[in-house]
């Protein structure tokens, strides 16, 4: 592990400044198992899962690593019908790829739901900008930076 170098994580750290560290890892942290090995449980993964409302704005749900997301949940917390987000549609809204998308620094804001299972944690670690970036935070943290609304969204 190392601080951040690439230029997608040293744009998140930017946005985060002196209060959080990205971190670097050799392998990937791509999916919320590998970045477990980070030395945290899955379920303290706060995976970032973007979706395309239907009037074409990015909605950010974040999750716990190990709850699969109900789409249905979803639709009726942000009010319209939503759809999976193809890699064009994350990287031109978000700025990043999908696999290192963080909960925070996107080119245009999204409406954001934050799972309520991530509440429960200490901590929580969550993607930086790259595959294999991350940072720890609160929950608490997480709902100040992001704007987001805790809510269910677990199937």
């Amino acid at each position: 592990m190392r601080p951040a170098s690439a230029p997608s994580a040293l744009k998140v750290q930017a946005v985060l400044g002196d209060r959080f560290a990205v971190l670097e890892f050799e392998a990937a942290t791509r999916t919320a198992a590998e970045a477990a090995a980070i030395g945290c449980e899955v379920a303290e993964i706060a995976k970032s899962l973007l979706f395309r409302a239907a009037s074409g704005r990015p909605a950010l749900v974040v999750a716990s690593g190990v709850n699969r997301v109900d789409e249905n949940k979803v639709a009726a917390l942000v009010g319209e019908k939503i759809g999976r987000a193809d890699a064009q549609f994350v990287r031109e809204k978000t700025g990043f790829a999908i696999g290192g998308v963080p909960p925070v620094g996107h080119v245009e804001a999204p409406v954001t739901l934050i799972d309520q299972d991530l509440m429960g944690f200490e901590t929580i670690w969550a993607a930086a900008g790259t595959p294999n970036a991350v940072f720890r935070l609160t929950p608490a943290q997480l709902v100040e930076l992001t704007g987001g609304r805790v809510a269910q969204v677990r199937l």
